[in-house]
């Protein structure tokens, strides 16, 4: 999942629909949220190649020796490079809401969306009330035009996610892994594993452009876009997800 956001954040009904169509489904903490290992904030003991390795060692740790890898936002980047770095544990990759790391040019967030990240730098993120409006707001700039947005359901997943975690302050440190340089030797065109990359139009933190460049860089890389769609699992568009996942699985004969 993305920046800050525990398993939760992977809608449930998006997980069993999939499973409905015949998948094994893992959803998981990554460190610094929910149940997961846990750091001081301020001092991420781990990179984003330990997050691929994690993801990996999950596989590990059920005995699946390859499997389709679905990462959002950030864990679109750790999804890229666990396919980079085990192209063979990897059978199909789909990233939704995310960017082709090691590529550049591609367009910057809407300026709406700058405005509310810059305004991040006066919280403070010691607060947990604070840091649950800034993720209320953080949630309604990233949604779409396509659906209306679903205020209450994402204050009541950020108080779920809130009571969940062991330590929730200490998943501020996602945003220390985003200053650095996550792609230094890697690069989106490398990957080798059938991609599908589900993007909406109206995406605000990656314009639409940025899913549009995975098919211009990776060699075996489809687009689904979602029209009107916006930084976000709505669900009113899991149906529209599931399918377009299942049927880009089905080209693996371990699918």
């Amino acid at each position: 999942m993305g920046v800050m956001s525990s398993m939760l954040w992977w809608p449930e009904r998006f997980c069993e629909e999939l499973a409905a169509q015949g998948r094994y489904v893992i959803r998981y903490d990554q460190r610094d949220t929910g149940l997961s290992t846990h750091y001081a904030p301020g001092e991420p003991g781990y990179s984003f190649g330990d997050l691929s390795e994690d993801a990996i060692a999950v596989l590990d740790g059920y005995r699946i020796e390859a499997a389709h890898l679905v990462g959002m936002s950030m864990g679109g980047f750790v999804a890229q490079e666990a396919a980079l770095r085990h192209p063979r544990r990897v059978l199909t990759l789909t990233l939704i809401s995310t960017s082709p790391i090691g590529i550049v040019g591609l367009p910057s967030s809407t300026k709406a969306y700058k405005e509310h990240s810059a305004a991040a730098e006066h919280i403070d993120w010691s607060n947990l009330e604070a840091i649950a409006d800034f993720m209320r707001r953080d949630s309604a700039m990233l949604a779409g035009t396509r659906h209306p947005h679903d205020a209450e359901a994402v204050s009541n997943l950020i108080a779920r996610d809130m009571d969940r975690a062991t330590s929730f302050v200490s998943a501020t440190n996602h945003f220390m892994l985003l200053s650095g340089d996550k792609a230094a030797t890697l690069n989106a065109s490398k990957i080798v594993a059938p991609l599908l990359a589900i993007h909406g139009t109206s995406d605000p933190l990656f314009p639409i452009e940025h899913g549009e460049a995975f098919t211009q860089v990776a060699p075996n890389a489809q687009l689904h876009r979602i029209a009107g769609g916006g930084h976000e699992i709505h669900d009113r568009d899991i149906d529209e997800m599931v399918r377009a996942i299942a049927d880009r699985t089905r080209l693996s004969p371990s699918g």
